[in-house]
């Protein structure tokens, strides 16, 4: 079994403690300014962003959020990743509970994080970071009942994300298909990164302990079950389950099953690594005339069937940021200069498949430069954009079956949406 952390400090920016927890008693406050020492030392050095800092026998893991710093302190040797998802998992009970985790928020909620310390790790172990469910039996005095609360059955229970005796008059599904297209194109025009990261959001409204059922064109599956894949099925790598999904049956039969947590939760996200078609490529030219005036003309061409639409398209050119007096045109869409991020921005609301649009542009430079100057670094062009009811990587949802021993019938409803993720070309 992986080591137990000693304590854990919520610190302030300038590294005073805010709040802090002793678990096992062989540390003391003094261990916070060791860290935010050693914290200091390491900012100097650009190549180390580690959050694990070691010293005189004690592991330090942390990570910052807005002004405050999560930090643990151990003498044993603790899973670093698994603390460090903790850390994470705290993050999101707090904001749960304080809408903003900040210095202000702790410190005018300190007992309800000393509550909440000491339900989400036990001795130095984590245990629960559910936050719906701590909230059943934690309150903030808006909320705090005057009755003794007993804990949830789900904190004793095996399933412990999801409390019982939950009832609905209208059984629901919301499951989202969300993909980010990341997209990195050089100055010759050759693609050298391009991935999709994917995300299987959903919301549920189900009553009681509902068995999930989710079937997917994942490759592995349909080939193992005799099905054809010609060109339906997929290859998932990196996949991430929430902590409901039984893996011993999904490793078994690539089944995914599950008993879902009760309102909204991500049921797993995945990658493809293998290389996509831009789902829409920009052409940029730009001339200098007697280096007074600067010409750009663009063209944006989308690269997916005609039966589907991308919207809020937004692109991002980079311009000289000595640029005044603009003169805009496009075929499609809105074109503006924004002089604060020396960009000229191109909206356009609705661009079908398969359809191409231009916009021209024209800047004075009134800065006068040497000929010898050294050219200034230019900042890539940035897309963004939305393609509702598809997804590049072509993943479906070939089922989603609800079973639950009272027999209602729910209603499961899917949506798959495409957007920008990390989206650049850098071809001025």
């Amino acid at each position: 079994m992986a080591g137990a952390v000693s304590a854990l400090f919520l610190l302030d920016i300038k590294g005073r403690v805010l709040i802090w927890r002793d678990y096992r008693g062989d540390v003391s406050a003094v261990q916070a300014e060791r860290f935010f020492t050693k914290l200091i030392e390491k900012e100097g050095d650009h190549e180390s962003h580690s959050p694990v800092v070691f010293d005189d026998g004690i592991s330090y893991m942390f990570i910052q959020h807005n002004n405050v710093f999560l930090m643990t302190a151990a003498r044993q040797n603790c899973n670093a990743v698994s603390i460090l998802l903790f850390l994470h998992r705290v993050v999101d009970v707090f904001k749960h509970y304080f809408v903003e985790l900040e210095e202000e928020s702790l410190r005018d909620n300190f007992v309800v994080v000393y509550e909440l310390l000491d339900e989400m790790m036990d001795f130095g172990y984590p245990q629960y970071t559910e936050a719906k469910i701590l909230s059943e039996f934690i309150k903030t005095d808006a909320y705090r009942m005057e009755v003794t609360q007993r804990p949830p059955m789900a904190v004793t229970n095996a399933v412990s994300w999801r409390s019982e005796g939950i009832r609905y008059k209208k059984n629901e599904v919301f499951l989202d298909v969300v993909e980010s297209v990341n997209i990195l194109v050089n100055s010759n025009g050759q693609i050298i990164r391009s991935d999709v990261v994917g995300a299987l959001k959903m919301r549920t409204y189900l009553s009681g302990m509902p068995e999930c059922k989710l079937g997917l064109n994942d490759r592995v599956l349909l080939e193992a079950q005799g099905r054809t894949t010609k060109g339906k099925a997929i290859d998932l790598d990196d996949i991430k389950f929430h902590q409901c999904v039984r893996l011993a049956r999904f490793e078994n039969d690539r089944t995914i099953s599950f008993i879902p947590p009760d309102g909204t939760f991500d049921l797993m996200t995945y990658r493809l690594s293998t290389q996509v078609k831009p789902p829409i490529w920009v052409e940029a030219q730009v001339e200098r005339h007697s280096r007074s005036r600067i010409e750009m003309m663009v063209k944006a061409r989308s690269q997916f069937k005609e039966r589907s639409t991308a919207t809020s398209v937004e692109i991002e050119l980079p311009v000289p940021s000595d640029a005044t007096n603009p003169s805009i045109r496009t075929s499609m869409g809105s074109a503006a200069y924004a002089p604060e991020h020396d960009a000229l921005v191109w909206k356009i609301k609705s661009f079908p498949g398969g359809k191409e649009y231009m916009c021209r542009a024209e800047f004075s430079l009134p800065s006068i430069t040497a000929e010898d100057a050294i050219p200034e670094r230019k900042a890539p062009i940035r897309v963004k954009f939305e393609i509702p009811y598809f997804t590049i990587s072509g993943i479906q949802v070939r089922y989603l079956k609800i079973i639950e021993k009272s027999g209602y019938q729910a209603l499961p409803w899917v949506r798959y949406i495409t957007m920008a993720g990390e989206y650049e070309l850098r071809l001025i």
